[in-house]
């Protein structure tokens, strides 16, 4: 099963499913907010059903949306109603797609970096598509710094068609890929009770 049909198939059941902690989602949309600036363009990869583009689109000029399962879009598409933010353009593409747009005043990158294969080659296109002096917002599970029996559950559950892809990676791990691509980091943490999902902000030195 490709990534786009693993995503389109749970799109229904993912849409539905509650924010795991709330309060941390809160924090994490917060602590975003407080890098971006009302002229900026955003861009947010793996978006999802677009939750958080909605979230944060009032404090930009435009965000883009790319996310590569077109069932998730069409949810997130749908949530545009009269009295969403009008700034939102979802875009179904591959996370690592160049975008003419670029480069972006900002980046975001949330429960996508491992997810993808290549996480030098992620970060290095990250960084070829936002500006210089801009942000990369990142919040990533980082399974390497988690109980050693979740890699073998992930495998199974893969086995059985019930997960996609997982890179498996500490927090040191994804900080060292960042510097290594020449990002600066400005702030690392993480919020509520789970100190395996890491939040980044990078900046792409001027």
């Amino acid at each position: 099963m490709s990534t786009a049909a693993f995503w389109d198939k749970i799109a229904p059941k993912y849409a539905k499913k509650p924010v795991p902690d709330e309060s941390a989602y809160q924090a994490t949309l917060e602590r975003t907010r407080s890098y971006l600036t009302p002229a900026d363009h955003v861009l947010e990869i793996g978006c999802g059903t677009g939750s958080t583009a909605l979230h944060l689109a009032p404090a930009v000029t435009h965000i883009t949306a790319t996310d590569i399962s077109s069932q998730m879009l069409a949810i997130a598409e749908a949530k545009l109603s009269d009295d969403a933010p009008s700034n939102i353009s979802f875009l179904q593409v591959p996370a690592l797609k160049p975008l003419a747009a670029a480069p972006f005043d900002a980046i975001c990158a949330f429960s996508i970096l491992h997810l993808l294969d290549d996480l030098p080659a992620a970060i290095a296109h990250l960084k070829a598509q936002v500006k210089p002096g801009g942000y990369v917002i990142s919040k990533t599970g980082c399974i390497g710094d988690m109980n050693r029996a979740i890699p073998l559950v992930i495998r199974l559950m893969q086995l059985l068609k019930k997960a996609p892809f997982v890179n498996v990676f500490t927090a040191d791990a994804l900080e060292a890929a960042f510097r290594g691509a020449g990002f600066q980091i400005v702030e690392t943490g993480h919020f509520g009770k789970d100190k395996t999902t890491h939040f980044i902000v990078a900046r792409r030195p001027a």
